[in-house]
């Protein structure tokens, strides 16, 4: 596996696709638009502050004035965390059902929506690529692509187990009950980088689609599954009626696989030379979500909770999203001497 490299001629806006011409706009704008706003109210401020003179309704507006410019310093301070190489890259995130029966297939489906109303609260797009329903209740596994300014650089820190503590809705006698999901999330990197794949490392298997789709979907073997016999990843794409778009797109998240392995790779080395443990390993629990006995979700590594357990399913994840980066920032800072 290889990154296209030193040998590539530089690139201009010109010779790139206008879909990633627009991309590359938005992620600077998302920089430079907080930067503009924290300019503006230092000016505003030291305008205010010369006509201050014992003035309650100018000391009001200066209050009012730095508690913008706080906020516009901190969403740029976040913004510039979003520094690793495929951070601005879209990022297709799949959602597992773990130990705990038919709570954790409608635990799996829970997370699934989270996610799904973050990146629509977020003005990001959310694209379903593999959905698997469980007979019970819920979903075994499924995948989606969420794609706009810095996706992936926002959840990559959502990769690991996510645990649930509830009364159990499935449970007959009302007890309460443990369950699990796993979050893995890749970047979805554009064709323009290159990542070597060898054909014969790969097999494919084409199978009929299973679920919801119409009598097309269902009766031709449209569905694609690619496993890469050098890593052992397993991928599978039976979004689409048309078996090429299903064999691209089980490609494509192929790639953004293998994109993450480097990734960690990178990031272990980091840890190693700071003595510090690897913090996005797939099989970690990193979040406990509790209904049972009182609402509460806290993230174990940050240490960042909330306790309207509805908002964060609905997709108020912001604040571990953030609380994640400035801990991520936090342990792979270089080590004095």
């Amino acid at each position: 596996m290889r990154f296209a490299g030193g040998s590539r001629r530089c690139e201009t806006v010109f010779d790139l696709p206008a879909k990633q011409v627009v991309q590359q706009l938005k992620a600077a704008k998302g920089l430079v638009d907080p930067l503009q706003l924290a300019l503006r109210s230092c000016e505003d401020i030291a305008e205010l502050a010369t006509m201050l003179d014992g003035d309650p309704a100018a000391e009001s507006e200066v209050v009012s004035e730095l508690e913008k410019l706080t906020h516009a310093v901190e969403q740029f301070e976040l913004q510039s965390l979003l520094n690793g190489p495929n951070d601005n890259c879209g990022a297709i995130l799949s959602v597992h059902a773990r130990e705990g029966g038919l709570d954790a297939n409608d635990w799996a489906e829970m997370l699934l929506g989270m996610y799904i109303s973050w990146a629509q609260k977020a003005g990001l797009s959310a694209e379903l690529l593999d959905r698997y329903d469980n007979e019970g209740a819920g979903i075994t596994q499924a995948t989606v692509a969420i794609r706009g300014p810095f996706a992936y650089g926002y959840l990559k820190g959502e990769e690991g187990i996510h645990r649930l503590v509830r009364i159990s809705p499935y449970n007959a006698e009302g007890k309460r009950q443990t369950s699990f999901a796993a979050v893995d999330v890749s970047p979805e990197i554009e064709d323009t980088v290159e990542i070597e794949i060898d054909d014969k490392d790969v097999r494919e298997d084409v199978f009929r689609a299973s679920g919801a789709g119409g009598q097309h979907v269902n009766k031709t073997s449209s569905a694609i599954r690619l496993t890469h016999a050098p890593t052992g990843i397993v991928v599978q794409c039976q979004n689409d009626r048309s078996q090429h778009k299903n064999r691209a797109q089980a490609y494509k998240m192929l790639r953004a696989r293998l994109a993450r392995i480097e990734e960690e790779k990178r990031e272990a080395e980091i840890a190693a030379k700071h003595q510090n443990k690897s913090i996005t390993g797939f099989g970690s629990q990193i979040r406990n979500y509790f209904l049972h006995p009182d609402q509460r979700i806290k993230d174990s590594r940050t240490g960042f909770q909330m306790g309207n357990f509805h908002a964060v399913l609905g997709g108020e994840i912001q604040g571990f999203l953030d609380a994640f980066l400035k801990y991520r920032m936090a342990n792979s800072a270089e080590v004095p001497g």
